[in-house]
């Protein structure tokens, strides 16, 4: 890592990370099947890092490929339900360790 470079560098990198793989389970779940080229020109994003965050997504059993394209599995609906409650303890950690 460079001399220069943040502490936090990591940790907003992996926050754009989550948002990226939010909005791809979104504009999956609305245009599914869809497939890397259309997700990636739905959301503008290369289509390497569509294909790294499919994989992670199919993973965590969030996505699902098909012949046709990805499209949301079971888990989808109760994952986006705890979206919020999960960034709320992630900002419930940063107000602690602000406080210190």
């Amino acid at each position: 890592m460079a001399e220069d470079a943040s502490i936090f560098d990591r940790a907003f990198e992996e926050i754009e990370l989550i948002g990226r793989h939010i909005e791809m389970l979104k504009v999956t779940k609305r245009m599914q099947p869809i497939g890397i080229i259309r997700l990636s020109e739905e959301l503008g994003i290369p289509k390497h890092k569509v294909r790294y965050s499919l994989r992670l997504l199919e993973k965590d059993g969030l996505i699902i490929a098909t012949n046709e394209g990805a499209m949301v599995s079971d888990k989808y609906e109760e994952f986006m339900r705890g979206v919020s409650a999960q960034f709320e303890s992630l900002i419930d950690r940063i107000e602690t360790i602000k406080k210190g």
